[in-house]
């Protein structure tokens, strides 16, 4: 008989399950960060924060989760983002076991947003869809803004402007280890970008957006400007840039032939309105 039990992940569980991520997952990131993506800066918003395996005292196998409430046409709207999997490989066997004990939350949509090698297969037999990822990778320019238009990331400045659920995404995320934020004002209008610094082939160059809040058409009118400010002041000489989270198509730039799949499962939230909030992209730096 087995003794491989699976349980929800108590907050008196997250060190050993950080440890365990960090072992087996992905050593490059501390235990601490690990730690940190299972105990989220926000209010709470779930029952646990994933679900693991364990045989006798030992962690063996780990799916993490952040939850949180997103505000769809205003109602709230439960979400499970599922963060980071990992099971033994002696365990694999366990694997399903693991997930269906997650998405048996039938309350919740649940989000994948940086599902690799045969996760994406695994979970579109499992219901999940994928959204539209189109990415173009843009070089971000040395560019002088106009005089009119001001571009910032001062934490202060960005509190005392956002409104409504801007202003909640920000007091979120601003202790949220990979987000950061960016502000563009031109008179009394403004454009809320949270990004991450990303990292592909083991550089970390590039700007991904999270979220895009405020006016888009100003974001997009003053495009070029933001990709200075990413260059300048954050040192990322290019922008992954995704039409469904900028609400625009970035002049020029490559087209990726293959970009990151990003998932979801549930009908809560339309696709389009689906942003990497709240998730480990904006939680964990890798």
């Amino acid at each position: 008989m087995s003794t491989v039990e699976v349980l929800p992940i108590a907050d008196a569980d997250a060190a050993a399950v950080a440890r365990f991520l960090h072992d087996e997952l992905n050593p490059a990131v501390t235990v601490s960060s690990w730690a940190r993506l299972l105990r989220p800066p926000w209010a709470e918003a779930g029952p646990n924060r994933g679900w693991m395996l364990k045989d006798g005292d030992r962690v063996v196998g780990a799916y993490a989760a952040v939850y949180s409430q997103r505000i769809v046409d205003g109602d709230p709207v439960p979400v499970c983002n599922l963060a980071a999997f990992c099971v033994l490989e002696e365990h694999r066997m366990h694997s399903v076991r693991l997930i269906r004990a997650l998405l048996k939350q039938r309350e919740f949509v649940f989000t994948d947003l940086s599902p690799s090698g045969n996760v994406v297969a695994m979970n579109e037999r499992l219901g999940f869809t994928r959204l539209d990822s189109a990415t173009k990778l843009v070089v971000n320019p040395p560019w002088v803004r106009g005089r009119d238009v001001r571009v910032s990331g001062d934490a202060v400045a960005i509190a005392r402007v956002l409104r409504g659920p801007d202003a909640q995404v920000h007091r979120d995320h601003r202790d949220a280890a990979a987000a950061r934020h960016v502000l563009v004002q031109r008179g009394d209008e403004y454009a809320y970008l949270v990004f991450r610094a990303h990292t592909l082939k083991h550089l970390r160059l590039f700007a991904l957006p999270l979220y895009v809040g405020g006016s888009r058409d100003l974001l997009r009118r003053e495009w070029r400007a933001v990709r200075s400010h990413l260059l300048l002041r954050h040192g990322l000489p290019f922008t992954l840039a995704e039409k469904r989270i900028l609400g625009f198509t970035a002049s020029f730039g490559r087209v990726l032939a293959a970009p990151r799949a990003r998932m979801v499962r549930g009908t809560g939230i339309p696709a389009a309105d689906v942003d990497y909030l709240y998730s480990e992209l904006a939680l964990v730096n890798w």
